[in-house]
């Protein structure tokens, strides 16, 4: 019975078969609440419902302003009832909804400041639609608010007698409340007072008093002068030290023991005894890292130091040597025992190899967040400053950015060791026998540099690279064959833990913040860790290349942020081209601070492929210009010309003015070549071969780096170019001539060839957000009137066809003719610097100066004759042309 009861039971859990001729049903996908709410449909349909709601309320609004009679009364004796009644008419645009809601506003609300809601409806649409804060919220609503109470308050007191709600129930309300407590007159004040103070915090308007000259000072009865330096230097920022090399121990054979760390930072390491092949001690040296003294970051001042207080530091820095060299004297008990080594009859047994971990230098160390220290701007009366036009500039702060992870690089002795272990063991099995290996660990990849044995080619290390990469399991080794400058072969290998290189210690380093550089940009990390800062103005150029998603977009960002960070408004413009028309729309709140661009345009940002032609074909313009000025002031670059021009040497009133810098930005170049073509490479092959010593630099960056978008004639005019992961070879070698790129491991990993010399890097991350906050720091700040313009310039094309005629004369007609009789020169240039004209527009005023007899014909290049030599004869010109 048990057992039977045991089969039934048995036979019960048996799950029943399964009909394949009958499907089951599917199961219904389960909406979760959370991903609804975080989709990006959701966010664009919430921003449309908004926008259209705000679109509502301000046609509701508006109508009201005109039906307010006719709806109010209906209003108020139907309340909401009015809403389900039909027989009820209204005058209102929108219905009886619209009035009702426009009455509820208006009457028991805010009068006409409800269109306030308008607005705030609209930039909480804008923000949803577009994914990201175009405007910012808590800034406008504060702005709303104040606006609500003020705007009404104002309105209701303005308007105490009419019959029409301008401030509304709230209003109405506040300014009844503070004239019982203030009366008539201190409410007017108190309104008054609220919105001067507004103004003068939102546009910080300048109040000045003329001076007054100071009398000249009486003269003093000369003093003693205490002897001072002849060549007095600024306070250090930081003291840096060059650590001496001490020598390396000999060689050691010791017992076969468990690897053991001791006390003195060397890891000794024993094999096995059964294998004979590998018989040998390695020893890794591991050197104790240098301890730099803390020392407070003071920005160089031009205050001559006296010979007491060099003497102190000629003192301070003797016993700073002093601790240092006690500190590289090796303690006796802490040397091991030196052991003569076991000589071995087997033909490939090598002496033994030392392997060194090269120590990472300290000398770039950043400061803290509260040690950074803007660029200082000198003021002097007496030079002309072009940082005055904006004074109240204040350069962004280190505190915008973040601390992406640690700046220190963590040394994993295992892996070094087993690496080097693989290393070793490869080039064995291959015959090739090396003296000595090193390693120096960056922030992605390590370097181990081999000095070969005598006899060994460097051609059969080189065909190694595959089998180097099998045995280490890893991606991306590169060898270097030999290392310029250095007697040994370098072999590159990833690391498993990789530090992320942040933009913010970059810039906060000694080696950015006391550049004496034109343009210093910080682009990434040596494998040295050290900080790589080079000046764009001497590149001159930059040609950035590299597949999609590798880094070219945050390799820009960190350009740019590096500029902001450095430079005023008045030294620095960019031109930016974004066929993309998302990847460099953060930029455009510095519009009106650094951002350059055609005469009549709305967006600084160029987008179209047409306007990309007109601005690179204005950039010439203002190149050819520029040229004429430097010609003119006996200048070769423009940093002699500023010089010039800052010293009072020049006349501004003969056309001469401060130059700024001008930095040109393409993100995409290959569609530019795809759409426009030779339209875009020519003008670019001209910046690229001239626009170097007028102070217009090229950043240009591709993600297809084919022969037939990068030219030999762009190539040859952009001596300085980065390369990041590419998928080939041949697209390595038609960005840096050389193979490589290819083996990158991509996040920012790249090449770069500057100086003649191919260094690989780890670009510096900046994110979107942080690029973002640094644009909002300087967009809300005071800039001028206006984006930088560039020259006019009309395409010929567009004026094919047209004859000229005098009716139809040019609206800067009449200035031309003046400029060219009051200086009695002919010349098409002349108009072009005074008027800031283009080549094109200068050269049809000329023509018509012509045709109406004031300058005869061309006469090649010379200028042309002026025919008519007063300006009273000018005026009886002008005034029959009328």
């Amino acid at each position: 019975m048990a057992g039977n009861k045991l089969k039934s039971k048995e036979t019960k859990k048996k799950p029943e078969p399964v009909n394949p001729g009958v499907l089951k049903p599917d199961k219904e996908a389960e909406v979760k609440v959370k991903e609804l709410v975080k989709d990006e449909r959701t966010h664009k349909v919430v921003g449309t419902i908004l926008l259209l709601l705000a679109l509502y309320l301000f046609i509701a609004f508006t109508s009201f302003l005109f039906t307010w009679q006719e709806d109010q009364n209906l209003v108020w004796n139907n309340g909401f009832n009015i809403l389900f009644k039909d027989d009820v008419v209204v005058e209102n645009t929108l219905g009886r909804l619209g009035a009702v809601v426009s009455y509820w506003f208006f009457v028991n609300g805010f009068g006409l400041a409800s269109y306030l809601f308008c607005y705030m409806l609209f930039i909480f649409g804008v923000n949803f639609i577009v994914g990201r804060r175009v405007f910012r919220v808590a800034r406008n609503l504060k702005y709303i608010i104040f606006g609500l109470l003020y705007i009404s308050t104002t309105l209701a007191f303005l308007g105490y007698k009419a019959e029409f709600p301008f401030g509304g129930a709230l209003g109405n309300q506040l300014n009844r409340w503070i004239c019982g407590f203030l009366g008539s007159v201190g409410m007017g004040l108190l309104l008054f007072v609220v919105g001067f103070v507004w103004c003068i915090w939102k546009f910080n308007m300048q109040f000045k008093w003329p001076e007054s000259k100071p009398k000249p000072p009486k003269p003093a009865p000369v003093a003693p002068v205490e002897p001072v330096v002849a060549n007095a230097k600024p306070v250090v920022a930081e003291a840096s030290f060059i650590p001496s090399i001490p020598q390396e121990p000999e060689e050691e054979i010791l017992p076969s023991k468990p690897n053991t760390l001791k006390d003195n930072g060397s890891i000794h390491l024993t094999l096995p005894e059964d294998e004979e092949e590998f018989e040998q001690e390695y020893q890794l040296h591991v050197k104790e890292d240098i301890v730099t003294p803390n020392v407070t970051y003071i920005p160089p001042v031009a205050t001559p130091v006296t010979a007491e207080e060099d003497l102190e530091q000629e003192e301070l820095e003797a016993a700073m040597q002093l601790v240092m060299e006690e500190r590289d004297e090796p303690e006796e008990e802490d040397v091991p025992p030196v052991m003569e080594p076991t000589k071995r009859k087997d033909r490939n047994a090598v002496n033994d190899i030392a392997f060194e971990i090269k120590p990472i230098p300290t000398e770039d160390e950043v400061h803290e967040e509260e040690e950074f220290t803007a660029p200082q701007r000198v003021l002097s009366s007496d030079p002309y400053e072009p940082t005055l036009d904006l004074r109240d500039y204040k350069y962004p702060g280190i505190e915008l950015l973040e601390n992406h992870g640690s700046d220190k690089i963590v040394q994993d002795a295992a892996e070094l060791e087993k690496n080097k272990n693989q290393i070793i063991d490869t080039l064995k099995n291959y015959d090739i026998s090396i003296q000595k290996i090193s390693a120096t660990v960056g922030p992605t990849v390590t370097l181990y540099e081999i000095v070969p044995a005598a006899g060994v080619r460097i051609s059969r290390i080189k065909n190694l690279e595959d089998d180097i990469a099998l045995s280490l399991a890893a991606l991306g080794i590169r060898i270097i064959a030999p290392i310029p400058g250095k007697g040994t072969i370098g072999i590159e290998v990833p690391n498993v833990k990789k530090t992320i290189v942040s933009l913010r210690n970059m810039l906060a380093s000694d080696k950015f913040q006391n550049s004496t550089m034109d343009l210093p940009v910080a682009i990434g990390k040596k494998i040295d860790n050290e900080n790589f800062i080079a000046d764009l103005a001497k590149m001159p150029h930059l040609l950035m290349a590299g597949a999609t998603g590798q880094g070219k977009s945050v390799g820009i960002n960190t350009l740019l942020v590096s500029l902001l960070y450095k430079k005023h408004p008045s030294q620095l413009k960019f031109v930016l081209v974004d066929p993309k028309k998302v990847e460099l729309s953060l930029y455009k709140l510095i519009e009106k601070h650094f951002l350059a661009k055609l005469p009549g345009e709305e967006d600084a940002i160029i987008t179209d492929t047409k306007k990309v032609i007109h601005t690179l074909n204005a950039l010439c313009i203002e190149m050819d210009l520029r040229y004429d000025l430097l010609k003119e002031a006996g200048t070769r670059n423009i940093r002699e010309y500023n010089n010039k021009f800052t010293q009072r040497k020049l006349n501004p009133q003969k056309g001469h003015r401060f130059l700024p810098f001008i930095v040109l930005v393409v993100d995409e170049f290959a569609d530019l070549i795809m759409t426009a073509g030779k339209e875009v490479e020519m003008p670019i092959a001209r910046l690229a071969q001239l626009a170097r010593a007028v102070g217009i630099h090229l950043i240009i960056a591709t993600q297809r780096p084919s022969v037939n978008i990068i030219t030999g004639t762009i190539k040859a005019n952009f001596p300085a170019r980065i390369a990041f992961k590419v998928s080939s070879k041949v697209d390595s070698r038609t960005i840096l001539d050389t193979g490589g790129a290819e083996q990158l491991i991509g996040q920012g990993d790249m090449l770069i060839s500057y100086n003649g010399e191919v260094v690989r890097l780890q670009c510096a991350f900046v994110d979107t957000p942080e690029v973002e906050q640094v644009a909002e720091f300087i967009g809300d700040q005071r800039g001028y009137t206006d984006a930088y313009m560039l020259p006019e310039y009309i395409d010929e094309k567009d004026n094919e066809g047209k004859e000229l005629s005098l009716t139809d004369r040019d609206n800067l007609f009449e200035d031309a003719a003046r400029i060219i009789v009051s200086t009695q020169q002919g010349s098409t240039s002349l108009l072009q610097r005074r008027m800031k004209l283009g080549y094109n527009r200068a050269g049809r005023l000329m023509d018509q100066l012509e045709a109406a007899g004031i300058v005869g014909p061309s006469m090649g290049s010379k200028a042309r004759e002026v025919h008519v030599k007063t300006e009273a004869d000018l005026e009886e010109i002008l005034n029959d042309l009328l």
